[in-house]
Order: C-alpha cells, then structure tokens, then sequence
C-alpha cells in the first residue's frame, strides 16, 4: 500500500477504530482475537488445578460418592456445551456477521464470569450453580472460539495466515496450560479469585472488540439448521454424559460401563449423530458441512487435531494427579499448597510450547505446514515414551525435560495443523470450518477427562487393594476393616489424590479406630507420606497405560499429518494471494487419491448455479 493510500486509511480509522484497509487493522484483529481465545482456553484449565480451593470454599465433601458427579460436571460441563455449540455459532457467523458474533461472546463470558464469583451457597446448591453458571459461560467461549479462527483468517493474506494462525492457535492451546499456573497462585489467595481472573478481561476486550472490529469476511445467506443442531447437541450431550457417568462406580464393579443408563446415553448419543450426519447431507443449510471431509488436508487435519486434543487433555489430567496426590506431598509439600507448587514444576510443559509454536507457525509459512505437524507429533510420541519410563518418585530434572519436550512436540503440532485446515476452505466456509475445527478441540478436551479417568481407574484396580490393605494394617488397622477399606472402588481414591487429599482420616473416622491406636500409627496414618506411598506402585500401572494410549493418539496424528498431502501443506508458502483471494489447495480426497496430482479448486468449480445442492458440491 502506497503513502497517499495509507493517509486515506489514517482519515477513514476516524469514525471506528482503524480503518479495514489499513496496513495495521490485522495486527488489531490478531491481538484481539489472540485475547478472546486465551481467555476461553484459561477459563478451561483454571478450574481444573484450583478445584480443591473450590470445593472447600463451598464446603464440599469430594470423598462423599454423592459428590464425584459434581466434580466430573465441573470440568466437563464447560466444555460439554462450548462442544455442542461452537459449530453453531460458527454458522451463525457466516450468515450474520462473525465479528458480531464474537463481540458478543465476549459479554456472554464477562457476565457469566461476574456470577460465578458470587455464588451465594453452599454445598451441593453452590456446586450446582457453579455448574449452571459455567455453562453460560460456555456458551461465550464458543461464540469467541467459533470466529475468532475465521475472523483473523479473513484479515491475513495467506503468505502470513500461518504466522497469525500460530500466534492465535498458540493462544488457544497455551491458555490451557497458563490456566494452571494462574489457577495455582489464586486459589492460593481466595477461591473466588479463580473466576475474578476474566471479568476484567472481558469487559474490557469486548468494549475494544465493538470499537475496532470490522466486518470483512464473505457472508453466506442461508437458514440456522434446526434438526441438524438438535440432533448434534443431544448426540454429543448424551455421549460426554455417558462417559462422565462410565467412570464412577456402578454396583460391585469399579466403573459404570456396564450401568444400563450409560449404555443407553452412549448409544442413544451414536445413534443421533448417525442421525446428524443424514440429516446434513439433505438439508439445504446445514450446520455440518459435510462437503468440506472432501477435501483432504481438512479431513486428516481434523483427524489429526482431534487425537493431539485428546492426548493433551489427558496429560494433564494424569500430570496434577501425579503431582498433587503422590511427588508433591511425598516430598514434603503439604496438599493444601500442592496446586500452586503443581502449576510451578509443570513450567516446562508451558515454556516449551510457547517456545515452539510462533517459530513453528512462523515456519510453516516459508516451508508449508506440514514438516512441522508431522515433526511436532513424533516428538510428542517419543516425550509420552519416555514418561513411561519414568519412576512415580521421579528425579525432577528428567521429568522436566520430558515434559518440556511434551510442550515443544505439542507447539510445533498446533500452529501448522491450524494453518492446513483454515488454508484448505473456501472464504464463506471459513466461519462453520473454524466451527468444526474448535468442536474437534473442546470435545476431544471433554473426552480425554473420561477416556483417561478410566485408563487411570483400569491401571489402579490390580494392585491398589493389596496395597491400601497392606499399609493399613501395618499401621495396626484391624485386617477386616483393612482389607474392606482397600477393595472400594478406587474412583474414590483417585478423585482424593487429584484433589490433593489424605482420604485416610475420613475413611477411618467413622469406625473409630483412630481413637484406638498409638499416637504415633495415627500421625502416620493422617500425615502426608502414608497415603502416597500406598498409591505410588498401583499408579505406576494406570501411568504406563496412560502414556502408551497418549504415544498411539499422537501416532495416528502424525499419520494423519502426514496424509494432509504436499500441496496443501505448502499453498500458504507459494501462493501469491492477496487479501480476499483464495489459496488453490482445495485438494479433494475424490477422483485424486495421489498428493501430487492436479488439485481441484474452488474457481475450477465454475460460478454458482442456481442449486444450492448443486452449490455445496462444488464447495460454493
């Protein structure tokens, strides 16, 4: 853009923020988007490190089996519903304006946040409005998710998409894992401090969000798919619902899988989303557009973020367990500090993404997305191999740098991955394919919890009741109640070292035999080093589990990577697009088995024609 070009912009950015054709409105739109997005992400990860700060601040029993739903719903609800949306609101997007869309999600997430931090009661009545209230706060999360990705992809030329596309996916991904160093230091303050962290943030972005932001993208005109969204947000419900019900216990067996209501919401889910699928190959709007699994760097992308979620998500999950129930306090930690030191010693995890996305986004621009994808889920396979090998009572310095190349692995995967998919869309499909992208992040983010709850659950059953039965009678607990104590589900057990408890105390309490032993059995029975030391071999088995299903995930998604094909990896390099134009990388899966063939684009398909049906096939 020349001089007098610029000057014109500088006089139009006047009225409303900076003016659209302005050199510097994408760097508005990126800071901005990369906000919004962090704040969604964080809001994820924030609440799960700081529920023991919660659910004492509520004064919530996490040992009473009534209260496992509560915890479960907690950190699934969130992303239940932000799932069963995000693609919804992406459609919406398209027909009604993305940037108007996502200027509201950010007041949607702002006032939820204000209520959370008010909750008036206690109990299972504060737990429920927590619950309630969480979800509304979803429904922000995903009107930001939804567009944020198709906003900014609208703004860029597509020689520096996958440099803005890192730098937002970084945001994204590095939200879930700055959320636990922030869930740490503010439970360690108050607990409602874990959802005044966002009010601000929200109000504030969205107030600079609706006086800079400007409609740019193509819009689709076209109807909001009633049944399509129906039957989509009851199949996922019913299956995340399902898997949130399958790892508590049910009868004499230590999981759910086999309670009637589980395996009726599961398959009841599947059969809806059977459903989904017919229902959008028909209609003339559909929500899912299903025409886009036609072409191949969309279908295997996808393919490949869904796995890096669920592995991520479970890492996690399986790293504060470690940390909190078991290193921390057998190492002198106390378990009320042990969220805040659990957020420091996963550092690395955080730094090595940050580290390795922006150079991996700013790469995949000059040398095509793919390399980078592939690379990063091979180094994530071979960190998950090597935590396999790693002792429960781990030296810290092998660990750490496990798990910094854990985040390198997963920095150099997401930004690349973002970058394929988005460059492999038409303009007006940018805001449902961004959509269908999130939904991939926030189920697979909700799926990992149970899928990982219940490998933990599996690994534990063998050898936790010997090992429960042994310490406790060692400690002068009769045997009977022992050897009762060791072989209940050990669901409880785990929510206990999650939530950094001793549940030892509570479980003897009611028999009274504390009262009955030496002092010095019961400081060692209601102290710090008993309970995880008892839990430190059976957990090695649910780790080692863990970690090969987490090796196998991220083995599908280099795969998958891989499959993407050449060309649409690198068209974000080579292309000579200008804002507006489209990248040639529409590489269909059909009649073109080969990456190296002729690819078949969007101007190829020749103008609309008066069909819709017609329309869609052509990806019009």
């Amino acid at each position: 853009m020349g001089f007098s070009a610029i000057r014109r912009a500088d006089r139009r950015a006047a009225g409303r923020g900076i003016a659209r054709d302005h050199p510097r409105y994408k760097w508005v739109v990126l800071t901005n988007t990369t906000v919004g997005m962090s704040m969604a992400t964080i809001n994820g990860s924030i609440v799960l490190i700081s529920l023991p700060a919660i659910f004492r601040g509520i004064n919530l029993n996490p040992l009473d089996p009534a209260n496992v739903s509560y915890l479960l719903w907690m950190l699934t609800g969130f992303l239940l519903v932000s799932g069963m949306l995000v693609v919804t609101f992406g459609r919406l997007g398209d027909i009604m304006g993305r940037v108007r869309i996502y200027n509201l999600g950010f007041l949607v997430f702002a006032f939820a946040s204000v209520a959370l931090s008010l909750v008036p009661w206690q109990g299972g009545a504060g737990a429920l409005w927590l619950i309630g209230w969480r979800a509304v706060e979803a429904v922000g999360a995903a009107m930001l998710l939804a567009n944020a990705t198709a906003i900014l992809t609208d703004s860029f030329p597509v020689r520096q998409r996958g440099m803005a596309l890192g730098v937002n996916q970084i945001a994204v991904i590095s939200g879930s894992f700055l959320g636990l160093i922030i869930g740490g230091v503010v439970s360690q303050w108050h607990w409602r401090a874990v959802f005044w962290v966002t009010v601000p943030v929200g109000v504030l972005g969205a107030i600079w969000a609706y006086t800079s932001l400007h409609e740019i993208g193509e819009r689709h005109k076209g109807r909001i798919d009633i049944p399509g969204n129906i039957s989509f947000a009851l199949g996922l419900g019913l299956i995340l619902a399902g898997v949130t019900y399958g790892v508590q216990p049910y009868g004499g067996n230590p999981m759910g899988w086999t309670n009637p209501w589980v395996l009726s919401a599961l398959i009841g889910g599947l059969a809806l989303l059977a459903a989904f699928v017919a229902i959008e190959s028909r209609v003339l709007d559909p929500m899912f557009d299903l025409t886009l699994f036609r072409i191949r760097a969309f279908t295997f992308g996808n393919l490949a973020g869904l796995m890096a979620a669920v592995s991520r998500g479970g890492m996690q999950l399986v790293l504060i367990i470690w940390l909190q129930g078991i290193w921390l306090p057998a190492h002198g930690y106390s378990f009320d500090s042990a969220p805040l030191w659990a957020s420091v010693f996963l550092l690395p995890l955080t730094v090595g993404f940050l580290v390795a996305g922006p150079v991996s986004g700013w790469l995949s621009d000059r040398f095509g997305g793919r390399p980078f994808a592939v690379a990063g889920a091979v180094i994530s396979v071979l960190a998950f191999i090597g935590l396999t090998l790693v002792p429960v009572d781990f030296p810290y310095p092998e660990f750490a740098l496990l798990i910094f190349f854990n985040g390198v692995g997963a920095g150099m995967f997401s930004s690349p991955n973002a970058t394929v998919i988005m460059n492999s869309v038409p303009a007006a499909r940018r805001g449902v394919a961004s959509g269908m992208r999130m939904t991939n992040y926030t189920a697979g983010s909700a799926l990992s919890i149970g899928v990982f709850f219940s490998l933990l659950v599996i690994g534990l059953a063998g050898r936790l009741p010997a090992s429960l039965s042994a310490g406790l009678s060692g400690q002068g607990v009769p045997s009977t109640l022992a050897n009762q104590l060791g072989s209940a589900p050990p669901v409880g057990t785990l929510f206990s070292a999650f939530l950094g408890i001793n549940p030892l105390g509570t479980l003897l309490e009611p028999s009274g035999v504390l009262h009955q032993l030496p002092s010095v059995n019961v400081d060692a029975l209601l102290g710090i080093d008993l309970f995880p030391s008892l839990l430190s071999r059976p957990f090695q088995d649910g780790l080692t589990l863990v970690f090969i299903i987490g090796a196998c995930m991220m083995t599908i998604a280099a795969t998958a990577s891989w499959l993407t094909g050449h060309r649409s990896s690198t068209s974000s390099a080579t292309s000579g697009e200008r804002l507006g134009e489209e990248p040639r990388d529409y590489h269909l899966i059909e009649g073109d088995p080969t990456a190296d063939g002729p690819a078949t684009t969007a101007s190829d398909a020749g103008p609309p024609s008066g069909d819709p049906a017609a329309n869609r096939q052509q990806g019009l």
